[in-house]
């Protein structure tokens, strides 16, 4: 594969990157996000993540949409009950995807 080419997977990496780039970029919902891995997998309700975080449950129930929203965040409904879960298989690993592309180039380009 040329550079070219592999400059454009690089290109198509960052644009299917953005939205959770843009998400994870916010000091709150990395807050959220960080409390939310301390749950663990059975998620947690707004209530319990307005407690650890301190914020007004409407900012928490504003961010919790947008990392839904990126692929980041997901919800397990019980009854009346909605319980906020990161997803494994989340867009958040398309990352690493991104990170290993730009470390490849680096590194080729460095040889040069």
């Amino acid at each position: 594969m040329n550079n070219n080419d592999r400059f454009n997977i690089l290109k198509s990496d960052f644009k299917s990157c953005t939205q959770v780039l843009t998400a994870i970029g916010d000091e709150t919902r990395q807050l959220i996000v960080i409390v939310l891995i301390g749950s663990g997998c059975s998620g947690m309700r707004v209530g319990e993540i307005t407690s650890q975080t301190h914020l007004s449950r409407p900012a928490v129930s504003h961010h919790l949409k947008i990392l839904k929203d990126a692929g980041i965040v997901d919800v397990r409904k019980v009854a009346t009950m909605n319980y906020y879960y990161l997803e494994p298989s989340s867009k958040l690993m398309n990352l690493k995807k991104l990170i290993n592309n730009i470390e490849e180039l680096i590194n080729d380009h460095g040889k040069e």
